[in-house]
C-alpha cells in the first residue's frame, strides 16, 4: 500500500462563503447537501438527523437539519440565526454562514457576509426573483462580496425548463449589475435531489456549466491583502518592566491589511505623531517583516504616547482623519436610529463617542431608488448617514478596505449593536447634501 508524505498534499486554500434567499428557497436543504453529498458528515451526525426526520414522519433524511440546529428552527422548519459550518475538500477548506431568509432576520444576513468572499443567493424556481432577492442582493453589493452565485433551486418543480432558469438569470443579472456586483455566477439546481449541487444533474442536460461545489472549489479568491493599505490598529500595549526587559515597550494587534517592516517610517493615528519601526515581535521571536492577518508586537524607535484604539500606517500612505464621517448603513436593531441619535461609533480597536448628524436618504430596493430626508432607519433599513464623532477618525473608504472602512453604531445604554456601516459612496449613492445647518449647540 502506498502512503503519501505530508510534502505530496496538495495545498489547499480557504473560501468564506455565504447563502442568502428567501423564506422556504432550500438555503439549509443546500448546505445539508453540500455536506452530505462531499462526505463531510459524520455518521453519527447524519444519524441524529436520520431519527430526527423519521420522528417527523420523513421517510428520507431531512439535510436541512444539519444546520438547523435550534429547537425553534426545526420545530419551525425555517432558519433562525446564522449557522457557521466547516468543511474541507481536497481541492479547499470552506467556512459557511447559512443565513435566515425572513426580513425580521434580514440583519443576520448582514452578519454572514460581512467577511464573505462568495454569496450564494438561492431563489425558488416556481417564484423568480422576489423583493427579498433584490435585498440579498442589495446588501451582498453593499458589502464588496466579490463573487455571488445565483442558485435556481427547485428546478424539479417547473419540469427542469431551460425557459425559466434564462428568465430568472436574466432579470437577476441585469439587477446586479446596476448594484454594480461584479460577477454573478447563475446555476440551476435542486437541493432536494441533489441536481448541479455536487454532481452534475441527469435531468438538466441542457446546462453545461459547473456545479456549485465545482465552482466553490475554482472560483478565484484572492487573500493576498499584503499589497493593500498598511493597517495595524492597536489593541494592547506590553511593557513587562522586568529585570530581563526593563524598557520594552511594544504595541501588539493584528494587521488589518498591508505589509510592515522594520525601518518603515510610520505615523500614529490620530495623533499625526512619525516615527520608524525598529522592530517586528512574532509568536516570541524578532522579524524583519510582517504582514495580514499576522498578529504582532511593533517597537517604535521614539517613545510616543500610544494606546489602544490608534492606528499605525505607513507615513507616505496614511489615511486622513476626521470627525465627520459619510456612510451608508444596514439598520440592524428594533429601535430605529435618528437623526440627533448620540451612539457609540466602533471602528477597528477604537471607540467614540457620536451623533447622527442627518440621514440623507433612504434605499427602495425595488427600484433602487433613493427617499430623500427619511427621518430615520428601522430594523433593516438601508440608507445613507452623516455621523459626526468626538474624536478625529482614521477610516478608509469600504471599497478600498473592507477591514478598515467598516464601522459599528452602538448604543451606549446597554451596549447594543445598532447599525452596520460601510465608509464612503455605495452603489448608489445619492447626491451630496448641503449642510446648512447651524452647529452651535453641538457638544463636540
Amino acid at each position: 500500500m502506498s502512503t503519501t508524505t505530508t510534502e505530496e498534499l496538495p495545498a489547499t486554500t480557504l473560501l468564506r462563503f455565504a447563502t442568502a434567499g428567501s423564506v422556504d428557497d432550500g438555503k439549509s436543504t443546500l448546505v445539508g447537501r453540500l455536506l452530505h453529498d462531499s462526505k463531510s458528515v459524520l455518521a453519527d451526525q447524519l444519524e441524529a438527523v436520520r431519527r430526527a426526520s423519521a420522528g417527523r414522519g420523513q421517510d428520507s433524511p431531512d439535510l436541512a437539519l444539519l444546520t438547523d440546529g435550534l429547537r425553534a428552527e426545526r420545530e419551525q422548519g425555517i432558519t433562525i440565526d446564522v449557522a457557521y459550518r466547516y468543511f474541507a475538500t481536497p481541492r479547499r477548506r470552506f467556512i459557511l454562514a447559512d443565513t435566515p431568509g425572513h426580513v425580521q432576520y434580514t440583519r443576520n444576513m448582514v452578519t454572514g457576509a460581512s467577511t464573505a468572499e462568495l454569496t450564494v443567493i438561492l431563489v425558488d424556481a416556481r417564484n423568480g426573483v422576489v423583493e427579498q432577492t433584490r435585498r440579498h442582493a442589495a446588501i451582498a453589493a453593499l458589502l464588496r462580496v466579490p463573487h455571488v452565485v445565483l442558485a435556481v433551486n427547485k428546478m424539479d418543480l417547473v419540469g427542469h425548463r431551460e425557459s425559466v432558469f434564462a428568465a430568472i438569470a436574466e432579470e437577476f443579472t441585469a439587477y446586479a449589475t446596476e448594484l454594480g456586483i461584479p460577477e454573478v455566477t447563475a446555476i440551476p439546481i435542486s437541493a432536494l435531489h441533489g441536481d448541479n449541487v455536487v454532481e452534475p444533474s441527469a435531468t438538466m442536460d441542457w446546462y453545461g456549466g459547473p456545479t456549485v461545489l465545482e465552482h466553490l472549489e475554482t472560483v478565484s479568491v484572492s487573500h493576498d491583502l499584503a499589497h493593500c493599505h498598511a493597517r495595524l490598529p492597536v489593541q494592547y500595549v506590553i511593557r513587562p518592566q522586568t529585570a530581563e526587559h526593563p524598557d520594552y515597550r511594544g504595541y501588539a494587534g493584528q494587521i488589518a491589511a498591508g505589509t510592515f517592516r522594520v525601518g518603515d517610517e510610520v505615523t500614529v493615528l490620530p495623533s499625526g505623531r512619525t516615527t520608524r519601526i525598529s522592530g517586528i515581535d512574532l509568536l516570541g521571536r524578532p522579524v524583519d517583516v510582517a504582514w495580514t492577518p499576522q498578529s504582532v508586537t511593533v517597537l517604535l524607535e521614539d517613545d510616543l504616547d500610544v494606546s489602544r484604539g490608534d492606528l499605525i500606517v505607513p507615513s507616505k500612505d496614511a489615511p486622513a482623519t476626521t470627525q465627520d464621517v459619510e456612510a451608508t448603513v444596514c439598520h440592524l436593531a428594533d429601535q430605529p436610529l435618528t437623526v440627533g441619535h448620540r451612539v457609540l461609533l466602533k471602528h477597528g480597536t477604537r471607540t467614540v463617542k457620536a451623533i447622527v448628524k442627518d440621514i440623507p436618504s433612504r434605499l427602495t430596493l425595488d427600484d433602487l431608488s433613493l427617499h430623500p430626508h427619511p427621518g430615520r432607519l428601522v430594523a433593516n433599513d438601508i440608507g445613507r448617514v452623516k455621523i459626526r464623532t468626538a474624536e478625529p477618525l482614521p477610516a478608509d473608504s469600504y471599497a478600498d478596505s473592507r477591514r478598515t472602512g467598516s464601522f459599528i453604531l452602538i448604543d451606549p445604554s446597554d451596549g447594543a449593536t445598532l447599525t452596520a456601516g460601510m465608509v464612503g459612496e455605495s452603489f448608489a449613492s445619492p447626491e451630496p447634501v448641503k449642510d446648512t445647518a447651524d452647529d452651535d449647540g453641538w457638544d463636540f
